[in-house]
Parts: C-alpha cells; sequence; structure tokens
C-alpha cells in the first residue's frame, strides 16, 4: 500500500510547491462518530473549521452518533458550521460529502470507521485514489481493534497488513472537546518520520486545543490502543466493584498500563523490516515530539537478566496519556465506553453473585444500560484475545490482567467460581497482581517459600542459599511437583494463575 504526500516524481520546485499546498491544505474525516464529530466541533468553536472536511457514512446522519441530550448542549451556530463543512453545492443543489469528495478535495483523509468498516473503507479509499488520479493523498485511520481474517483465521493489528497506513489516535471524554477551555494531546503517527511530521502538523491547525505530535509508532500504537480499550473495561470494573476498598485500584491501574506497553515492545520485535526501520528514516526517531523516547525489557535467562527488545516511541507521551485517561473516573462527565462497560459488568455481578455466562449475556447486560455493542471496541478486541497472544508471542506476565478478564467471560463454565473468588475479592486480586507478573523460574521460588514445609521446597531454598544462585532446573520440577500436589486449599489467585497457562500456553 503506498501512502504518501510525495507519491510522484517531483523536482525542487515542485516538492516546494506541494510542502505550500499541504501547508494549506484541507483534511478531511470519513464516517462521522463521537469522536470525529467532537473533533468537528472542537474545530467549529475554535478556527470556524476552515481546514475540515466531513462526510457521513452513507445510510446515517452526520450527528447519529450522538444522543439528543449531547446535542442539546451544543451551540447551535458551532453546529451550523459542522453541519456544512459536510455538504457541497452541486449546481442549485446541496449535497452530502462522500469519501470521494474528500480524497477529491483533501490532501489528507482520516478514515474514523470502527474496526467493522475500516478495512473495507481503506481498500475504497483506494480505489478512489487510483481513480482520480490522487495517489499523494494520505490515508490514516482511528480504528482502536484487532482485525480479523476469515479465509486464513488470523488475527492481526490492523497497520501490519497495511504497512503505510498512517493512524491517529488521542484521548478526550465524551463531551470534553465541547468545552471551549478544555485541550488534549493526540498523534499522529506514520513509518516515515517526515509524513508523520508533516501529517501532525497539518492536524494540529484543526484547532489550538488540540495539540498534535509526530511519531513512527503505528502498528505499536495501534496495539497499545487496542489493549488499551481492554484494560479500561478492567479499570472500569475494579473501580466500581471495589470502591470501598480503594486501595487496590493503584496497584491495578498501574499494571495495566505497563503491561500495555510491555505487550506493545513485544510486537515491535515482529517488525520484519526493523533494522531499516530504525536506519532509513529521513528525520532521526529520537528528534520527534518530546516525553519518552524508548521502551524496553528483559527476559530472565539462566538466572540472569538480559535485554531482548527495545524499541523507539518518538513522542509516546499522548499514547501513554490515551491509556491512563481511558482508565480514570472522570471528575466530571461521562467515562469511556469501555469503562462504562466494566462498570456494568460490576453492577450486574454484585446483582447476580456470578460473572456472565457468554459474551452475548454480557452484550446483552451492557444494551440494558444503554451501551450498543457495536461501539464496544475492548470487547471486539478480547474476542480476539488468545488469537492475538499467539501471533505475538505475548508473554503470559506480560499479560495476566487481560488474561484475567479474557476468563471471566470466555472461560469454561468450571473455573468461573474461581475467577469470580479473584475478580471480587481484593486480597485475591491484590495477590494476583503481583503473583501473576512474575516469570515462571521466579514464581516458583515464590512458590517454595509458601511451602516451605515440603522437602522439596526446602531443599530447594537451601540449595539457592548455599549458592547463592537460583538454579532453574530444579525449580521447574518443584513446580510441576507442586502441581501435580495441588488440592483445594490452593489460594484462588494461584489456581487462576495455573488456569490461565492451560487455557493460553
Amino acid at each position: 500500500m503506498k501512502n504518501s504526500f510525495f507519491t510522484y516524481s517531483h523536482t525542487n520546485e515542485s516538492i516546494s510547491k506541494r510542502i505550500k499546498q499541504l501547508d494549506k491544505a484541507k483534511i478531511g474525516f470519513y464516517s462521522i462518530g463521537p469522536y470525529a464529530g467532537s473533533l468537528a466541533y472542537n474545530s467549529a468553536m475554535q478556527t470556524n473549521a476552515n481546514n475540515l472536511l466531513l462526510a457521513p457514512r452513507k445510510g446515517r446522519s452526520l450527528l447519529g452518533g450522538f444522543t439528543p441530550n449531547n446535542i442539546k448542549g451544543m451551540d447551535e451556530n458551532h453546529l451550523k458550521v459542522v453541519q456544512s463543512r459536510s455538504q457541497h453545492n452541486l449546481g442549485k443543489k446541496v449535497i452530502t460529502n462522500n469519501l470521494e469528495y474528500l480524497i477529491e478535495n483533501c490532501e489528507l483523509v482520516i478514515l474514523s470507521s470502527n474496526s467493522n468498516h475500516v478495512e473495507k473503507d481503506i481498500k475504497e479509499a483506494c480505489y478512489f485514489r487510483t481513480k482520480l488520479g490522487r495517489e499523494d493523498v494520505l490515508l490514516g485511520c482511528l480504528a482502536g481493534s484487532f482485525a480479523y481474517d476469515d479465509k486464513t483465521k488470523e488475527s492481526y493489528v490492523l497497520a501490519e497488513k497495511f504497512q503505510n497506513l498512517a493512524f491517529f489516535s488521542g484521548f478526550h471524554r465524551h463531551g470534553s472537546l465541547r468545552n471551549p477551555l478544555d485541550s488534549f494531546t493526540a498523534n499522529f503517527c506514520h513509518p516515515n518520520s517526515l509524513m508523520a511530521l508533516i501529517g501532525a502538523r497539518m492536524l494540529d491547525k484543526l484547532s489550538p486545543n488540540i495539540q498534535v505530535s509526530p511519531g513512527v509508532h503505528n502498528i505499536e500504537g495501534q496495539y497499545i490502543k487496542a489493549a488499551k480499550n481492554i484494560s479500561s473495561i478492567f479499570a472500569g470494573f475494579a473501580y466500581q466493584y471495589h470502591c470501598n476498598n480503594t486501595g487496590i485500584l493503584p496497584s491495578v491501574l498501574t499494571l495495566l498500563l505497563n503491561q500495555c506497553l510491555d505487550q506493545a515492545a513485544t510486537v515491535s520485535m515482529t517488525r520484519k523490516e526493523r533494522n531499516q526501520f530504525y536506519n532509513n528514516q529521513p528525520i532521526p526517531l529520537t528528534e520527534l515530539g518530546y516525553g519518552v523516547h524508548r521502551i524496553q525489557a528483559s527476559l530472565q535467562r539462566e538466572a540472569e537478566s538480559e535485554m531482548v527488545r527495545d524499541h523507539t516511541f518518538a513522542q509516546l507521551t499522548a499514547m501513554v496519556a490515551d491509556v491512563r485517561g481511558s482508565m480514570d473516573l472522570p471528575v466530571s462527565g461521562q467515562p469511556t465506553r469501555n469503562f462504562q462497560a466494566g462498570q456494568i459488568l460490576s453492577k450486574y455481578i454484585l446483582s447476580l453473585k456470578r460473572l456472565p455466562i457468554s459474551l452475548s449475556e454480557f452484550e446483552a447486560w451492557c444494551e440494558a444500560e444503554g451501551l450498543q455493542k457495536g461501539g464496544l471496541e475492548g470487547l471486539k478486541a478480547l474476542r480476539l484475545w488468545p488469537k492475538i497472544f499467539t501471533r505475538y508471542g505475548i508473554e503470559l506476565h506480560d499479560s495476566s490482567m487481560i488474561n484475567l478478564l479474557y476468563l471471566s467471560i470466555f472461560g469454561k463454565p468450571e473455573i468461573k467460581p474461581l475467577i469470580y473468588d479473584v475478580l471480587t475479592k481484593s486480597r485475591e486480586l491484590s495477590n494476583f497482581c503481583q503473583e501473576s507478573v512474575r516469570p515462571n523460574f521466579s514464581k516458583a521460588y515464590g512458590e517454595a517459600l509458601y511451602t516451605i514445609d515440603q522437602k522439596e521446597s526446602l531443599e530447594l531454598i537451601i540449595q539457592a542459599v548455599k549458592t547463592n544462585q537460583l538454579i532453574q532446573s530444579d525449580a521447574k520440577e518443584l513446580t510441576e511437583l507442586n502441581q501435580s500436589n495441588s488440592s483445594n486449599i490452593i489460594a484462588p489467585h494461584l489456581k487462576a494463575i495455573e488456569c490461565i497457562e492451560e487455557t493460553l500456553n
């Protein structure tokens, strides 16, 4: 997939002309939901949306993603501006913009559709670029879920299939972008640092309240977005269910954030063009943006810590803010829809004293509370989690929170009472947070200290003290012995870890 502002051959003069053209170019958003609609409203409020064009999906109204109460709180004049940016005159007729019109009149087009439609929209946008001779229109997306191929039966991150696809991501709560005093940060990511820099500059002009920074982590950023949507469900549950024991929340929220980033670091290692990606950039990655420049992780090998992955995330701050913000309960307004789904999960678990029987039941709970399942990207991503886990080689200790949530919905009936105990008992959940992040080797020694009355456990610790080193082979034997001797007295959080290992390994 070719995707650049400079697709055609250029002379110095034509490049200069093109750059000046991009500086005054229009940006198009196709398929207008709450996110794109709020951006448009903020732009209308701050700059009269002079460089913005909108196109709703066929058969849908421009403001269909907003509730009547949302619309009542908006300024009528700003709404008129937003509406005017979705229409154009054709003779004496007023025509609603469509995707083809955006490709013809914009230099950057963001496909704002969710995971249900985005792949189809990408292919359609590419068709219109070719048809209109507009190959140098840059395409981006907002989609924050995992994709699935019916033919190959595989799941993947969308930007991996369309490797030059740009990715626009930022955090906002419902209503925040309709507040004239509020602001938010965002990333515009493209695998070419120069394209990222130009695109971010264009989007940054939408409003002085919207700060957009460039980045190259489109694949990793999309992964973080999908994992964040899942994690937001867990955060909403934890806030609601454990509201009387809030001491557990810092551990849960910190672990959810860290694991999103750890998983993205693992995904970055799957880049086949990784060396070229680093070395052939027109602008060094560390020269883009600000904030956290590096994510690195380590792996235990023969009792020694070795760094095995290291990826530069240019301007990661806005992405981290997105994850943090989606997992916090706001002081005013509504949290994200995935967070609300977690609150609903808590409500029904408290009422029914059990976990949902199936995903369908959980979705029914959400719809009964006014949340449409089509907008819950976190649930869509969670459905595909085992395939994603396997495809990218995600470590169990880097994904324990998502694993626990997955079993709470998709687990076998016989293990759900166990998962229920871990999720609903704060001490068990706290212990799970601590124990589940340990690699198997480290965990074996931890279990030995808990079962020190057993001969094998005591001997393992004695050898560690005498040699001043941990012995991996003996630890493995002890783990197998503990599993064979497992009984009902084992704590629920340890049993849950075993269930996760059996399900996902």
